[in-house]
């Protein structure tokens, strides 16, 4: 996926105009989304990449100095967080490696602030694969996130280059 492609996929959950946000990227990898999501967020804003595979953290770059990049070598979804008070998080790719998706929904709920968001991009099948073992449809993912989260919207969709399903983003407010 191209960097554009990413941004266009989930600008609409990134609040706009507000000056300092503090945002958790959950899974990382090799930091697509999170340069798509600093290229949407203001000055003096933080970004902290999360994952298991320290030699892609280490190759995140973000495109502009204005936002600053944190980044924390950890299993996000067997380790408890310690982040608080978020205004959002982002999972690209990364919950469809979790079995237990009710009670990790759970647990990033409860590291937003109240009006705090959390968006996730996804495959949207129920079909598993070696590549995406617990995938999880935007129908299922309303479903399961219904007990956290006030509002579940898809806030865009592109093809997919490895799968007949398409690709959603999800906008979840608490």
């Amino acid at each position: 996926m191209e960097l554009h492609t990413a941004v266009r996929l989930i600008e609409s959950g990134v609040p706009q105009g507000v000056e300092i946000q503090q945002w958790a990227d959950l899974g990382a990898g090799n930091g697509l989304f999170t340069k798509a999501l600093a290229t949407l967020l203001g000055k003096g804003s933080t970004v902290t990449a999360v994952d298991t595979d320290e030699s892609a953290l280490r190759s995140i770059m973000l495109p502009s100095k204005d936002v600053i990049l944190n980044k924390i070598h950890l299993d996000f979804s067997s380790t408890t967080l310690e982040m608080r008070n978020l205004d959002g998080i982002l999972m690209a790719n990364s919950l469809h490696f979790i079995p237990e998706k009710a009670f990790m929904l759970d647990r990033f709920a409860s590291c937003l602030h109240a009006s705090g968001r959390l968006i996730v991009v996804e495959y949207n099948t129920n079909i598993a694969n070696p590549w995406v073992p617990y995938p999880i449809s935007f129908h299922v993912l309303q479903k399961l996130a219904a007990k956290q989260f006030n509002a579940i919207t898809k806030i865009g969709e592109t093809h997919s280059a490895y799968s007949r399903a398409n690709m959603y983003a999800a906008l979840l407010i608490p």
